[in-house]
């Protein structure tokens, strides 16, 4: 195997690398340093903690608030994610496999629909929540959270199948299999990356929510895991940066495991979309 040679017409490559990699990193060691830290400590936010402070996690585990979050947090996302992931392989295998200019013209809204903000429709949205008494309940925050985050995975999932050969669906079905059958013992195993995509990318965002939250989960009992955090932030001023860093150290661990495990699948299916699509 040849090695290639170090051409120093690259360098600015390698510079811009290590730029970029310093940029992102550096929230979340600011993120570790202040979890690590005391309030007493008024060092710098960049340099080290002269010893690790286990106060701020133990504070969090102790107040409980931070255990029922992660749990609320962690229902709602699951199942949002599964209502997405279920109905978006549902739908998309008609609008694949069937094209037609009404199928065009629902993929022409499932575009358009992306493009909206969500919290352009906030007003709407709520009043309509309130009338179906859907405030302050978990079936209301899932429900709203899949209607707008359903779009993606149609898109991304009927993409996905268009480049799986027809051949195999005729092949299933001269063998005697009828279209559901055809749909879960043949397609639905081909699509685990693009699935794994859509969990990541919809997991992470749903797991990130903050703003239909802050209005429809109006309970504390009920927080999630953004709303948590924000109440170590005050107007008067008075912030625990040191609890909410530690709250959100523990906020980001179960995302980073997700993506440890569904990484392989995720760069394939990334991958197939941008080659096939």
């Amino acid at each position: 195997m040849q090695h290639r040679r170090f051409n120093p017409r690259n360098i600015w490559k390698y510079v811009l690398s290590v730029v970029l990699v310093v940029i992102y990193c550096m929230p979340l060691y600011v993120m570790l340093n202040m979890a690590f830290k005391s309030m007493t400590d008024s060092s710098s936010r960049l340099s080290p903690p002269k010893e690790l402070f286990w106060g701020n996690f133990a504070q969090l585990f102790q107040e409980g608030s931070i255990v029922r979050a992660l749990i609320n947090t962690l229902v709602i996302t699951v199942f949002t994610v599964l209502i997405e992931v279920v109905l978006g392989c549902m739908a998309a295998y008609p609008l694949a496999r069937h094209r037609s200019r009404f199928n065009k013209l629902i993929n022409a809204v499932m575009m358009g629909v992306m493009m909206i903000p969500p919290l352009s429709i906030l007003v709407g949205v709520y009043s309509t929540l309130v009338s179906l008494h859907a405030t302050s309940t978990f079936w209301g925050m899932i429900i709203v959270s899949a209607a707008f985050g359903l779009p993606m995975p149609i898109y991304f999932f009927t993409k996905f199948i268009t480049t799986i050969p027809r051949s195999l669906d005729e092949a299933a079905q001269i063998d005697g299999c009828n279209t559901l059958q055809v749909f879960f013992h043949v397609i639905l195993p081909q699509m685990k990356p693009a699935i794994a995509t859509i969990v990541i990318l919809n997991g992470v965002g749903m797991w990130n929510e903050y703003g239909y939250a802050l209005y429809i989960l109006q309970k504390p009992s009920m927080y999630t895991l953004t709303l948590t955090i924000s109440q170590y932030f005050s107007s008067g001023g008075a912030n625990n940066l040191n609890g909410a860093a530690a709250a959100a150290c523990i906020a980001t661990l179960p995302m980073i495991i997700m993506y440890l495990f569904l990484q392989r699948y995720f760069i394939q299916g990334t991958v197939d979309s941008a080659v096939k699509g």
